[in-house]
């Protein structure tokens, strides 16, 4: 990257007006980038907003306090600017003080090289002191000679299997910043040996948590809950926040309603109200949300159609498509009350991927598989409460589930445009029956229907065996006696 030659009297200015505010981050905040200058991407803005002023400010008096731990954990919907608060804090502390060292993690390595990291890039090369500094893609370190290792603030994605990586975070005299974003996520055993790192004496120690609570359990929600007592909190609600698509965040009351977990957890900053039953995980989620699939990825694999319908009131009749590790939302519509008309889309689809299989759920279904029928089509229907095909399951529904949870583990791909799918996977409980089977939780006892995690858990309905060009080549020839001549690696 190219600097331009500080002269000594720009690094005294510099450090002049850093130091003045070690103490200070808001005062920093303001200072350090350009405000509503013309022709940067801060024109349009004034400064930080409420949450952040409040925030900044709490630090600025925990300093106060010599060898008190900063405790700080938010807890909040989104879109409220959380990366450029913890990109404010990372540029202020290792600007303000010498021989800074800090780590910040977040819950998965795309999250931290993506967003966390990605937002430290934007504002540090916004930041009037950048010269004094280097931003890598893994660290910011100080451009002091000899300073390097000793000043600096790492991204390190969390490991608990190895959470040595986190136990040398010691900076006795100095300071130390330690940050979680997407803390909700983060293993306990982090948590336990971040606390080491908070055991320096006359050192300035700083541990923030951010994120959206997705859980009830863990470390994040002791924060908020039975260990308050150790950590300032503040749980922001997305609508309060300047910066919020307040639209969106309507839309989302509207359809979920104000006491979902989907609004508890993506607007109003609350933990959800589900249990530990909870049978896919956020982890098995966010894996498959962060795998990268082209259609040529999955070309011989077949297409599979679920059709979720609905007849009307809140749910809404969905269309998916899977295909190999694939998946697609392709069409929703609030009710399919018009069979034919539905069917029709249903069979657009069908010709447009070349479909081998699709699935209509069983109780809404019937008037469209009928319509299907008469023009021609050879659809399935399923039957979610029939009995599945091993005992171990408590009926096909549960089965189904338990297929696309095993899908998205070894390999599954969720649709990146289709931003509710990732909730409603998360959202159903699962438990033991009376009978000793695995059982869903019933429709009627989640807060809201998962449409489209029923209309992709269909297309786990039926088995079909896979046909590829060169197994229906390796067929033939069997069946001509010269599967002896068969050569895999010919051009087909």
């Amino acid at each position: 990257m190219h600097r331009v030659a500080l002269s000594d009297k720009d690094i005294k200015a510099l450090t002049d007006f850093l130091g003045s505010v070690s103490k200070d981050p808001l005062e920093f905040v303001r200072l350090a980038f350009p405000w509503g200058e013309p022709n940067t991407q801060l024109e349009d803005k004034e400064g930080p907003d409420i949450w952040q002023i409040e925030l900044l400010n709490d630090i600025k008096e925990g300093l106060k306090t010599p060898d008190q731990v900063i405790r700080e954990a938010v807890a909040s919907g989104h879109g409220i600017g959380k990366s450029a608060m913890v990109a404010w804090i990372i540029l202020w502390a290792i600007s303000t003080h010498e021989d800074t060292k800090g780590v910040v993690t977040a819950n998965t390595d795309t999250q931290l090289k993506t967003k966390t990291w990605a937002e430290l890039a934007k504002w540090y090369y916004l930041f009037i002191a950048k010269d004094l500094f280097t931003y890598s893609a893994t660290s910011i370190y100080s451009n002091q000679e000899g300073h390097e290792k000793t000043w600096r603030i790492d991204a390190i994605p969390w490991n608990d299997s190895n959470p040595a990586a986190f136990a040398g975070l010691h900076n006795q005299g100095k300071r130390i910043l330690l940050i979680f974003d997407e803390a909700s996520e983060i293993e306990d055993v982090i948590w336990e040996v971040a606390e080491g790192a908070m055991t320096d004496s006359d050192t300035e120690l700083l541990w923030l948590v951010f994120g959206n609570p997705t859980k009830n359990i863990g470390r994040f929600a002791d924060c908020l809950g039975k260990e308050r007592h150790r950590w300032h909190t503040r749980k922001i609600d997305s609508r309060t926040v300047e910066i919020t698509n307040k639209q969106l965040l309507n839309e989302w009351i509207e359809t979920y309603g104000l006491e979902s977990d989907f609004v508890k957890v993506r607007i109003l900053g609350e933990p959800p109200s589900s249990s530990e039953l909870q049978f896919i995980g956020r982890n098995v989620i966010e894996a498959a949300q962060s795998r990268s699939i082209t259609g040529k990825d999955v070309e011989f694999a077949p297409a599979i159609i679920g059709v979720d319908p609905a007849w009307g009131g809140k749910d809404a009749a969905v269309i998916y498509l899977r295909k190999g590790n694939l998946s697609k939302l392709l069409y929703e519509e609030p009710k399919s009350d018009d069979n034919f008309a539905f069917a029709e889309k249903v069979a657009l689809f069908e010709d447009k991927y070349k479909a081998q299989q699709v699935n209509i759920d069983f109780g809404y279904g019937q008037g469209i598989y009928s319509a299907g029928k008469y023009m021609g089509r050879n659809w399935h229907l399923v039957n979610s409460s029939a009995t599945a095909s091993k005992t171990q399951y408590a009926n096909k529904r549960m089965e189904m589930w338990d297929r696309m949870k095993q899908w998205l583990i070894n390999g599954g791909c969720l649709d990146e445009l289709d931003r509710e799918i990732a909730a409603e996977l998360m959202m159903p409980e699962a438990y033991v029956n009376d009978r000793g089977q695995l059982q869903l939780q019933r429709k009627r006892d989640m807060p809201f229907s998962p449409n489209r995690a029923d209309a992709l858990a269909l297309t786990f309905g039926r088995e079909m065996k896979v046909s590829t060009p060169a197994l229906d080549l390796l067929k033939r020839s069997r069946q001509q006696g010269s599967a002896r001549n068969y050569n895999p690696l010919a051009k087909l």
